[in-house]
């Protein structure tokens, strides 16, 4: 079996994990449309009512990286058109979403009827997840080594997905927290409307692309 496809791990080839989680941990937490929807999940639903959400996201990454490193993107490098489509589908859906966030009116103890975005539409929304797509890419082009290339992919995708939760869940708490001190429905639209604003905000790398 040529070595590219060997699936032994040996341990010098795993001198790479620190750096990446490294990676993973300052990529994951640092602010992003993932956080700013989950801090307005946990203002709106609490901690609980959003673990789908995250855990979603975290399938989400996990499996772009794979498809990523086993060849998707070398379908983008051949038809960029459809690398283009997506990204102008994200930045409509994330502007609807930014509009939802705004809208809605203070905590929801599941009276309302409205939900928080379930395991599968936060796995969906990945991929038309800006900062996802560079997320994945720079785990693949980065700091999966080439020498072994498949079973170090499996392990850094892994590696992603066990740090990205941790690192999420931070924005969950606090807008659980900040959930429960904002009593008032004012303070709360405030707050929500503060979180749609930085979710548009998000969108400025690629309204720069046009300046």
């Amino acid at each position: 079996m040529p070595a590219m496809f060997s699936l032994s791990l040996h341990p010098e080839s795993t001198s790479f994990l620190l750096p990446l989680a490294m990676f993973a941990f300052v990529s994951s937490v640092t602010p992003g449309p993932n956080n700013v929807m989950l801090t307005a999940s946990g203002a709106a639903f609490g901690y609980r009512r959003s673990v789908p959400h995250m855990l979603g996201i975290c399938l989400g990454v996990v499996v772009m990286v794979l498809l990523i490193g086993a060849g998707l993107g070398k379908l983008f490098e051949a038809q960029p058109q459809i690398y283009t489509l997506l990204k102008y589908a994200g930045a409509a859906y994330l502007i609807w979403l930014a509009w939802k966030i705004a809208g809605a009116s203070g905590v929801d103890r599941g009276q309302s009827g409205h939900q928080p975005f379930s395991f599968w539409q936060a796995a969906a929304f990945q991929w038309v997840n800006p900062k996802a797509w560079i997320m994945a890419i720079g785990v693949v082009a980065t700091y999966t080594p080439r020498e072994g290339f498949f079973a170090n992919l499996i392990l850094s995708a892994l590696v992603l997905g066990l740090v990205n939760y941790p690192s999420i869940s931070v924005w969950t708490l606090f807008g659980s927290t900040v959930g429960r001190a904002l009593r008032t429905p004012r303070a709360l639209r405030t707050f929500n409307g503060v979180m749609a604003g930085l979710l548009l905000l998000s969108l400025w790398p690629l309204v720069a692309e046009h300046v």
